[in-house]
């Protein structure tokens, strides 16, 4: 599988799952998501899922100061409506790593792990997206500013020729490299955030 070679820099997560321990699934719950996988479930990326992912790891970086965030155990609300622009993308990003899901989420054993509801969407906040954690109540709140690199007019030119119906295989390749080097620039850990946290 060929991918381009920012997506191994992209900083990887890592989850204390205990449900996943419990089943036997990973070895003391230990698991490692990479942005790959963001990628291999969303189908693409772009600067949503790259945004969604600095995010979602710097929030976590937020709430676990100390130890290894603990998947299944963080509710994640989103002041859209899961049908409101890209906000069920964003949400897809966050629920891959936290675990967190909606009304169809697993709903555990014994009364415990479970991970349905701990996923909301319609939630009156300041920001954008909440991430709380269910053990002590704290939370880390972010809004949605602009994209770090503005898209260029000459991409939207090569969008419009990879798209068009009688596109050629160069236009398209034209498009492809000029698109992902324009995520590369904003997944570059020095540059500025897309998302910012809302002070308290």
């Amino acid at each position: 599988m060929n991918t381009p070679a920012y997506y191994d820099q992209m900083p990887s997560i890592t989850m204390t799952d205990p449900l996943a321990e419990t089943l036997g699934s990973a070895e003391g719950g230990t698991l490692q998501y990479r942005y790959l996988d963001a990628v291999k479930l969303t189908g693409h990326s772009c600067p949503t899922v790259a945004g969604a992912w600095r995010m979602t790891r710097d929030a976590l970086a937020r709430l676990y100061p100390q130890g290894t965030p603990r998947r299944g155990e963080i509710r994640v609300e989103l002041r859209e409506q899961l049908d409101d622009g890209v906000a069920g993308v964003i949400a897809s990003v966050v629920s891959l790593v936290t675990g967190a899901a909606n009304a169809g989420g697993f709903k555990g054993l014994a009364g415990r792990f479970g991970r349905k509801d701990l996923l909301a969407f319609g939630v009156p906040m300041r920001g954008d997206i909440r991430l709380t954690r269910l053990d002590n109540g704290q939370s880390v709140e972010y809004t949605r500013g602009g994209f770090p690199v503005p898209r260029s007019a000459e991409l939207t030119q090569l969008l419009r020729a990879a798209v068009a119906p009688d596109a050629t295989e160069d236009a398209r390749r034209a498009f492809a490299q000029a698109w992902s080097d324009w995520v590369e620039q904003i997944s570059d850990p020095a540059a500025a955030p897309e998302w910012v946290e809302v002070a308290a």
